[in-house]
């Protein structure tokens, strides 16, 4: 049973747990509330009720009792048959509850991971997910890989039945996303032989299950360089057995212009690679205005172009697992500070802020003021902002989703998701 709580002025998890019938150490528990005594207003807590047992009191009835716990009278005597052969209910009776929210398939979770990446937060994580993205190999203009330490986290994935995927990537060493590496290697077949050569080797010796590939801000001139490439990627590793998974930038027509869309040709690639990772984030970033990371009217714009051109099937929606700080008035070029969703909260909780909810972005906010009297503006994410997400994955019929990135455990996502979808394991 899920249940979203929004934190109400003078509650506590006590009266809480009380007016939905679990203990207050359940709530603590599934939430990993860090400080349970001090609720911040607006705060989300994931309620998760399971199988309840009713004993029935002097003159109630299977209707009242329904209603009661929000179901309907049916669900009531699927979940206790005698009821159907008789219709009588007596005190002292003992009645099962059903829970009220239905599992709505099984979706595939991937996850993004630095190789930093605290090893019991990843421990924690891997029962979530069906893929380990572990960033990044960068690749060098000539075809070589700068190597990274890997091999514990594909160990710990295994372990878990997770499986690893080789991430590959054109940045540059201490960098960013480099243009010129693209095209040195989209352009010359002796450096793209090169790299296939040692992303295969990498994948064999490392005991990778497949590759996704992160290529971004493409010269819109090598858009054709970039589909025969990965023409030439999946169909060699297609031959040895191995995935091929792929990141796109969130475009919402084929037409829309700009470095980092116009390479992206979604049919084409969507056609070739076995997954199309959407980066469905970023909207509000590190050096724009404030404003929600993954707004959910802007990522339904991106996937209303995305399933046109791509088999649903095959698309996994990013969702991020962070959000912003920034510092009011908003001014060009000054920098957001990076926050985790659970760090938001304790800073609203510091500066006594009450958490707010956008409609239109579904994401929540707040303001507060620094020690310095300067005004700041948080966006991040919360168990109503990661259901509305997910609801676009049952929405659009999507293969899954993939979070970038996992390495700040943020369990109201992981409850939220497994109330709401089994997650698929491809190895055992």
């Amino acid at each position: 049973m899920l249940i979203i709580h929004v934190v109400k002025p003078g509650e506590s998890v006590y009266s809480i747990a009380q007016r939905y019938g679990v203990s207050p150490e359940k709530i603590i528990a599934d939430n990993e509330l860090s400080e349970p005594g001090r609720l911040v207003v607006g705060q989300t807590l994931v309620i998760l009720e399971g199988q309840r047992r009713h004993t029935v009191l002097p003159g109630q009835s299977p209707y009242g009792i329904a209603r009661q716990y929000g179901i309907t009278v049916n669900e009531l005597i699927a979940a206790n048959p005698e009821l159907g052969r008789t219709g009588v209910i007596y005190p002292g009776q003992v009645l099962i509850i059903p829970s009220r929210t239905a599992k709505r398939g099984t979706i595939e979770v991937n996850g993004y991971a630095f190789p930093n990446i605290n090893m019991d937060v990843l421990r924690k994580t891997l029962p979530n997910l069906t893929y380990l993205s572990i960033f990044s190999y960068e690749v060098n203009p000539d075809g070589t890989l700068r190597t990274i330490n890997d091999t514990p986290l594909i160990q710990a994935a295994r372990a878990a039945n997770v499986a690893p995927l080789m991430v590959i990537t054109n940045l540059e060493a201490g960098g960013g996303f480099s243009s010129e590496v693209a095209k040195a290697i989209l352009t010359n077949n002796d450096v793209q032989e090169r790299l296939i050569a040692n992303v295969l080797e990498t994948l064999r010796t490392k005991n990778y299950y497949g590759l996704d590939i992160d290529f971004e801000y493409i010269y819109p001139e090598n858009r054709e360089d970039y589909n025969n490439f990965i023409r030439k990627v999946t169909s060699r590793l297609h031959d040895q057995g191995y995935t091929v998974t792929i990141a796109l930038a969130p475009k919402i027509s084929a037409e829309q212009e700009g470095i980092l869309y116009e390479a992206h040709d979604y049919p084409v690639l969507g056609a070739l690679v076995d997954h199309v990772i959407l980066m469905t984030y970023e909207w509000g970033y590190t050096y724009s205005p404030p404003m929600a990371v993954a707004p959910v009217d802007e990522i339904r714009r991106v996937l209303n172009y995305a399933v046109s051109a791509i088999p649903r099937q095959k698309i996994l929606m990013g969702i991020p697992n962070y959000g912003y700080d920034w510092t009011l008035p908003y001014a060009r070029g000054s920098r957001a500070t990076t926050v985790s969703n659970t760090g938001a909260v304790d800073l609203a909780r510091t500066r006594r802020a009450a958490i707010e909810y956008d409609v239109e972005s579904q994401s929540p906010f707040f303001n507060y003021y620094d020690t310095n009297g300067k005004q700041h503006e948080v966006w991040f994410e919360d168990a109503r902002s990661i259901q509305a997400k997910l609801n676009l994955v049952d929405e659009y019929n999507l293969g899954g989703v993939s979070y970038w990135t996992i390495g700040r455990y943020f369990p109201q996502n992981w409850l939220v998701l497994n109330a709401l979808y089994d997650v698929r394991k491809v190895i055992s």
